[in-house]
């Protein structure tokens, strides 16, 4: 929600919710304000979710790197269960994610397997609400 439909809402200026929302970012207490694009008309359609089993954990930040280096990995997760990376990318198709599974991220030193789930649809994404207590 853009800072001025917040600012509409509780009646209070634009320039005001942006300070607040900087001190917020400032404590800690708001890591990043995102807007979120629809990536299918841009052109990202394929999105899946790939778990990275390291061959030894001593590799661990060494292949957090090599994934951050992929601009197509855009979140990474340290996990339980049977991953020690859990990974979300968004590419263009289906040829372009096979491309980086298998030319790239198993490729990559350390890497003993990986397990991908392709994303059909998303069925909703929503915010926490947040509880006074």
């Amino acid at each position: 929600m853009p800072y001025t439909e917040v600012a509409r809402q509780i009646q209070v200026s634009a320039g005001t919710v942006h300070v607040r929302m900087g001190r917020l970012e400032e404590l800690g207490i708001v890591r990043r304000a995102t807007l979120s694009l629809g990536l299918v008309k841009p052109g990202y359609g394929t999105q899946a979710y790939v778990g990275v089993c390291l061959l030894s954990s001593a590799r661990f930040a060494e292949v957090v790197e090599r994934l951050r280096a992929i601009a197509e990995v855009t979140d990474a997760y340290f996990t339980t269960g049977p991953y020690h990376i859990f990974t979300y990318l968004r590419c263009r198709d289906n040829e372009q994610l096979r491309a980086i599974l298998h030319d790239t991220i198993q490729q990559l030193e350390g890497v003993g397997r990986t397990e991908t789930l392709v994303l059909l649809d998303e069925l909703f994404i929503r915010p926490i609400a947040l509880r006074a207590e």
